[in-house]
């Protein structure tokens, strides 16, 4: 908005004008003034001057600021650069940073699968144990009860063997009882003969029915004594079996036991190797959080400065 005045150009900003439409009185103070007119030839000479030489510091003004609006533009378009490089690394570090997340709740997932998988090896391995060790009770038990049968063998066929020795003794004193008996017998016969009177013979009958009574007692108890051998036969053949058969579910049991141990080494093992992977991949997490961060900080700065310069430029 423009004004003259006594010879001199008034410059104002243009809402002035709407003040001086309104109340018509303008402002004294002018952003600018320009002289119109000299009173005399040398001042106008002189003020044309100033004009040239203003008119080049103008000039040279614009340049310069033409410079700098080119140099801003120039520092516009890398920071646009940067900025595009910034958020293409952002966007990288982004992808990444849901990837390891990913990778890390994978690896948690694993975690737990392995630790359920550890607590089961351990239930059963407890377990296994547990009927290892009732395996070995019914084991020494069997062990036991074979080693009193095995003595009670011995005893029967010390028994026995006893048996049969005074059975002998027994056969061969009634054989001579029957001998003495035929011969007193034939005595008899002879003095009957004769019209003499026969020795008695009562004695050796009595004795004969002794003995075949206590041979008769004797063979049931041998009779007895083999029916209980061959019963303990049979219970040594049953412990036997029952000792081979706990035997072998000792010696399945504790295969069992060993192919569980080794299994659960491995899995604790790989437990321990994927938290090692986790704590790798958690640092690598804060590490790639603490990067993205810098780039949101730097860009946030970037964006600033170049907001301040514009608005400098302005």
């Amino acid at each position: 908005f423009f004004i003259i005045k006594e010879s001199f150009l008034l410059y104002y900003s243009e809402n002035e004008k709407k003040s001086f439409e309104t109340n018509k009185y303008f402002n004294i103070h002018p952003k600018g003034n320009i002289l119109l007119a000299a009173e005399s030839e040398f001042e106008q000479t002189q003020w044309l001057e100033m004009l040239q030489e203003s008119g080049k510091v103008t000039w040279k003004n614009a340049q310069l600021g033409e410079a700098m609006i080119k140099s801003l533009e120039a520092q516009g378009l890398q920071l646009a650069k940067e900025k595009q490089e910034y958020l293409d690394k952002l966007m990288e570090e982004t992808e990444e940073l849901c990837l390891q997340r990913e990778q890390r709740e994978e690896l948690e997932r694993l975690n737990q699968v392995l630790e359920a998988e550890k607590q089961q090896f351990e239930e059963v391995v407890q377990e296994l144990k547990m009927e290892q060790e009732q395996i070995k009770r019914e084991l020494e038990l069997t062990a036991r009860c074979l080693k009193g049968v095995e003595q009670e063998k011995k005893e029967l066929r010390h028994f026995t063997e006893s048996l049969q020795q005074t059975l002998e003794e027994l056969s061969i004193e009634k054989k001579k009882t029957l001998e003495m008996l035929e011969e007193n017998e034939n005595q008899l016969q002879t003095l009957a003969n004769q019209s003499e009177q026969p020795p008695p013979s009562g004695g050796l009958h009595s004795n004969l029915r002794q003995i075949e009574e206590k041979m008769q007692q004797l063979l049931k108890e041998k009779l007895l004594a083999e029916k209980r051998m061959k019963e303990n036969e049979e219970r040594s053949r049953a412990l036997e079996e029952e000792r081979e058969f706990y035997s072998s579910q000792s010696q399945a049991l504790q295969n069992s036991l060993q192919e569980l141990t080794a299994e659960k080494q491995q899995a604790e093992r790989e437990l321990k190797a994927e938290v090692k992977v986790r704590m790798d991949l958690e640092r690598r997490l804060r590490e790639a959080e603490g990067a993205l961060r810098s780039l949101e900080q730097g860009l946030n700065s970037k964006v600033r400065n170049k907001e301040k310069e514009e608005r400098m430029r302005a």
